[in-house]
Parts: structure tokens; C-alpha cells; sequence
């Protein structure tokens, strides 16, 4: 699983490297930037599973951080990496598209792996319930249009048993 880890602080990414491999977890591969614009031009190039994102970086703040990242690749699952340990910023960013959230301070060799797993999880998810919801939309308004395709249908034939109506011949 390739990690794109966006995050300013070397020491941060130093630490959660170690976790990384504490957890041995050898199927995660971590690669970073230290900006949003050089995550942006990274998720172009394509193949990246999953997005931490620390939300204070050089060149964008807050939730813009989030907004930014996620125009960029719209499928990808994102993690929220904060230093603030304020619940209300978590929630606002998971209410917004994120799949979770980590405060810095309470990272460990188990949440950190764990958190990682169940965001794509939950992304996958999340696109195969889209994707269904507009198979149903698309499945719903062909079956409006056939139910209005039927009313015309039953209305010409209605006019058709009218007497004088089309189908039936006139009196001399």
C-alpha cells in the first residue's frame, strides 16, 4: 500500500516512520512531502492508496489543507494528522471527506497501522455505495420515464375508443 504522508516536521515523519516499522508493517509503503502543493503534484502522478495530511503546513492552513488535497484526487482516502488535541477539528474534517483522524500526541504502533487499514477500507466503501447510489438514480429515472412512456401510452388509447376518436369511424 503506498502512503502519501504530507508533513512539514522532519522529527514528525521521523516518528511515525519508526512506528511504521515497529508495527512491522512491511506492507506499507511511506513516501513524503513536506508541502500541499508538491502532495498535489504527487497524487497526480497516480498510485497512491491512501493521504496523511497534517493540516498546518508551509503553504496551506486548516481545513483549506483538507479542501485543497482532496480536489486533487477525489477517490483517495485521507487521514487527518493534527498536533491540535481538539476533537471539534477531527470531526469537521471527517464531516467534510476525511476518513479519520490522529492527534500527534496519541500516535502508536498500534493505532497509527490500524487507522491507515480502515480508512481505505472505509473509502472502498464509501466509492461502492456511491457508485450504487447512482446505478439506483440511473435505474429509478428509467423507470419514471417507462412509467410516463405507459400514461401516454394508455391516454392514446383511451382516445382511440372515444367515440368520434381516432380509432373509430364516424357516422354518416
Amino acid at each position: 500500500m503506498k502512503v502519501l504522508l504530507v508533513e512539514d516536521d522532519p522529527e514528525d515523519v521521523k516518528l511515525l516512520r519508526r512506528i511504521l516499522i515497529k508495527a512491522d508493517t512491511t506492507e506499507i509503503e511511506l513516501e513524503t512531502v513536506s508541502q500541499v502543493s508538491a502532495g498535489r503534484e504527487r497524487l497526480a502522478l497516480g498510485g497512491i492508496d491512501l493521504v496523511i495530511l497534517d493540516l498546518m503546513l508551509p503553504d496551506s492552513q486548516g481545513l483549506d489543507t483538507l479542501s485543497s488535497i482532496q480536489q486533487s484526487a477525489p477517490a483517495v482516502p485521507i487521514v487527518i494528522l493534527t498536533g491540535l488535541d481538539d476533537e471539534e477539528i477531527g470531526l469537521t474534517a471527517v464531516r467534510q471527506g476525511a476518513q479519520d483522524y490522529i492527534v500527534k500526541s496519541r500516535i502508536s504502533a498500534e493505532n497509527f497501522p490500524r487507522a491507515i487499514r480502515y480508512a481505505v477500507e472505509r473509502k472502498k466503501m464509501e466509492e461502492t455505495l456511491r457508485a450504487q447510489k447512482e446505478e439506483l438514480e440511473r435505474l429509478n429515472k428509467i423507470m419514471m420515464d417507462r412509467e410516463d412512456r405507459i400514461l401516454e401510452l394508455k391516454q392514446e388509447i383511451k382516445d382511440l375508443r372515444r367515440p368520434g376518436g381516432k380509432g373509430e369511424p364516424t357516422s354518416p
